[in-house]
């Protein structure tokens, strides 16, 4: 049996034909109700399906299809639905956040879904993940800036900075605009915390293009950095071209990248020591001593806790 993304809700139908007799379920499959599989106060909110950006060595619009938004009154109803059973942070995710709207309201409403979203009662915090560089607009820099609820937290895949390489991955924007973007945001938003993942070893990737791609993350510092070997992925335009980089030469250059990223990241948390944040509490260690909890600058299992002693024995987490 084959089902596509959009059959969801016709899943035990389509079961029962397959088998040929009837089955029953209680379970209505459907946003009103999901199983939360991400703890008691954290969810992620999907706000669209498929992507239309075609980026050469992604299969993601091969099998998901076409970018296609969900409306905003049926998010907004999962928000509220999510919040009455007592989620706090709302984490929107899509393959590509920014273009949100475009097809169904024929413009970007990214800023203006986040900031209703943040208008619910009971949410906390909202943020958003995989904004492509090339559609993040003035507008949704001075939304993250002006709402208190909305983390200062970007989420930019760029991917590379070698504009041939960039070229080649069929990525809108250059090295440059994507330099000048990272300054802008901060510039607006002094706090924020910029994360970012690049692939290594593109076909024809030179060593003078992983330079530049070096030479820039030695400028940007990112606060968070996941660096990937390029792998060839069946139905991609990259899985034939010429020019496939050796995996010595790809494991070679991951690790002069990461080794470059681990002394960034030290530098970037030592300048946090002294600080006072708000955090919100995931769970507590087994040997009930401290609390485990992230602050804005934290997405779930990717960046990292910060562990708060616990001082209240009487502490208690739902």
């Amino acid at each position: 049996m084959f089902l596509s993304i959009d059959e969801y809700e016709n899943i035990w139908k389509k079961i029962s034909e397959l088998i040929k007799k009837n089955t029953k379920s209680t379970d209505i499959l459907e946003y009103k109700n999901r199983v939360i599989s991400t703890g008691k106060v954290t969810a992620y909110l999907k706000i669209s399906e498929g992507c239309s950006n075609r980026c050469t060595y992604c299969a993601i619009p091969s099998i998901r299809g076409p970018h296609i938004s969900r409306k905003m009154e049926e998010i907004l109803e999962e928000a509220k639905i999510l919040a009455a059973s007592g989620v706090r942070e709302l984490i929107v995710i899509a393959q590509d956040t920014t273009k949100y709207g475009v097809d169904i309201y024929k413009e970007q409403k990214l800023p203006e879904l986040l900031n209703e979203l943040s208008k619910i009662k009971g949410i906390k915090w909202v943020r958003f993940l995989y904004a492509y560089p090339e559609s993040i607009s003035d507008k949704l820099i001075e939304t993250v800036k002006n709402n208190k609820k909305i983390c200062k937290y970007f989420d930019i895949p760029v991917q590379h900075f070698s504009n041939k390489v960039l070229k080649n991955m069929n990525r809108n924007g250059s090295g440059k605009s994507i330099e000048n973007l990272l300054e802008k945001i901060r510039k607006e938003i002094p706090e924020v915390i910029i994360r970012s993942t690049l692939i290594v070893g593109f076909p024809k990737e030179t060593e003078e293009d992983f330079f530049e791609l070096y030479e820039f993350i030695h400028r940007a510092k990112f606060d968070r950095l996941g660096a990937f070997t390029y792998s060839k992925e069946e139905g991609t335009k990259a899985y034939s071209m010429e020019g496939q980089v050796h995996s010595k030469t790809k494991q070679s250059r991951l690790n002069k990248i990461m080794r470059l990223q681990q002394k960034i990241s030290t530098i970037n948390l030592e300048d946090k020591i002294g600080n006072t944040y708000e955090v919100l509490v995931d769970g507590i260690t087994d040997d009930k001593k401290y609390l485990i909890t992230r602050s804005y600058m934290h997405i779930p299992d990717e960046d990292g806790v910060v562990f708060v002693k616990r001082t209240n024995s009487n502490i208690k987490i739902r």
